[in-house]
């Protein structure tokens, strides 16, 4: 992980703060894994930190990290058949809480 923040930061040219939001999810991810990566954030954000890391977070993470069931958001996405569907905003999804982690 310290090779990949290492070459981020070289490799970087821009506003700090995607940088160091980038690196964050980065860290959070190894315990979250992707699938809560993608209820917290939009595919967009998504791409951007990949991006910025060199990394792509499917490849990278497990589905669901060792601190998964944590999240609020991904303990309610699990409750439905389609994932993406949930993801995408096509399941109607209560989003009360849904970035919080319990």
């Amino acid at each position: 992980m310290s090779q990949i923040i290492d070459k981020a930061i070289e490799d970087f040219h821009g506003g700090i703060d995607e940088l160091e939001s980038a690196i964050g999810v980065l860290a959070i991810g190894r315990h979250v894994g992707w699938r809560v990566l993608y209820i917290v954030h939009s595919k967009r954000t998504i791409k951007k930190y990949e991006e910025i890391l060199g990394v792509n977070f499917r490849e990278e993470f497990p589905k669901e990290g060792p601190d998964a069931d944590r999240s609020i958001g991904y303990r309610i996405a699990k409750r439905f058949s389609n994932f993406w569907k949930v993801v995408s905003g096509e399941e109607k999804v209560d989003r009360t809480n849904w970035r919080e982690l319990a």
